[in-house]
């Protein structure tokens, strides 16, 4: 199987209703050394083989200063961008024909399991209707109690996704799905499949996004991703085994100390 060409883009804002200035939130890794969000997922994006490159996509001077300060590639993109989806496909229009797939590594998701990415990459040529691929993980019972948590204390703690037939994605929410009876919920292994942060996408996929406007649910949940869906254009969804650690997101400041735990029992610097 040929594998086309792909370039890894990491959609980056300064403004957060829920944690403004998060892409320059320090987490302390395991040798005792803080780094800024972004540069965590910009290691964690060069970690991906075969990428024609990596580019930190924002709006933002101060972001940008910092990105290029260790080393980083940064597009400017609109203040204009809704969501990174849109910025990514900005982005995207920038670089010009660099590569055939756009890798969108989110910034907010540094334990998000790079291997993944051409796996992504595989999945849209096995799947040819497929414009857009997106990896989802099982609940461990540490992740699905967080989720749990946060939900209960009027938090977003991270975003799961129903799977179909044919792995296609039936519907994202920032809730907790499926709804769960007591003895599946006390389940070792509930049956709650963890969205990652990551989507690879035809470019054809991103110019179809730009030019549709948002839908009511993608409003409501905050989730570009149901754009996609509203417009009936199939979503590959990829399944990757069971993580050896908790893939959280930094959506909250009271994530921080949870990632910070997690870097430190890998052995992240």
């Amino acid at each position: 199987m040929h594998r086309p060409s792909f370039a890894i883009i990491i959609p980056a804002r300064y403004a957060s209703t829920r944690f403004p200035a998060k892409p320059l939130a320090p987490l302390m890794g395991a040798t005792g050394i803080a780094k800024p969000l972004i540069q965590r997922a910009w290691e964690c994006a060069k970690g991906v083989e075969g990428s024609v490159g990596v580019w930190v996509a924002t709006d933002d001077e101060r972001i940008a200063e910092v990105v290029t300060g260790f080393g980083g590639q940064v597009v400017m993109t609109s203040e204009d961008c809704e969501n990174g989806t849109m910025r990514c496909a900005e982005a995207a229009t920038k670089l010009g024909d660099v590569a055939q797939v756009f890798v969108n590594l989110q910034g907010d998701a540094p334990l998000s399991p790079n291997f993944i990415v051409t796996d992504l990459v595989d999945a849209l040529v096995s799947d040819p209707e497929a414009l857009m691929a997106t990896p989802a993980a099982p609940c461990s019972r540490g992740v699905y109690e967080h989720l749990i948590a946060d939900q209960a204390a009027g938090r977003v703690g991270g975003t799961t996704v129903v799977i179909g037939r044919n792995d296609r994605a039936m519907y994202f929410s920032k809730r907790v799905l499926p709804y769960l009876p007591e003895k599946a919920a006390e389940a070792i292994e509930p049956p709650v499949y963890l969205h990652l942060g990551l989507y690879a996408y035809r470019s054809a996929a991103l110019k179809l996004y730009a030019e549709a406007a948002p839908c009511e649910l993608e409003e409501l949940e905050g989730l570009e991703q149901l754009r996609f869906l509203f417009m009936g254009l199939p979503v590959r969804v990829v399944r990757i085994g069971r993580l050896d650690w908790d893939a959280i997101e930094l959506n909250n400041p009271s994530d921080t100390p949870v990632i910070e735990a997690i870097l430190k029992s890998r052995g992240i610097v």
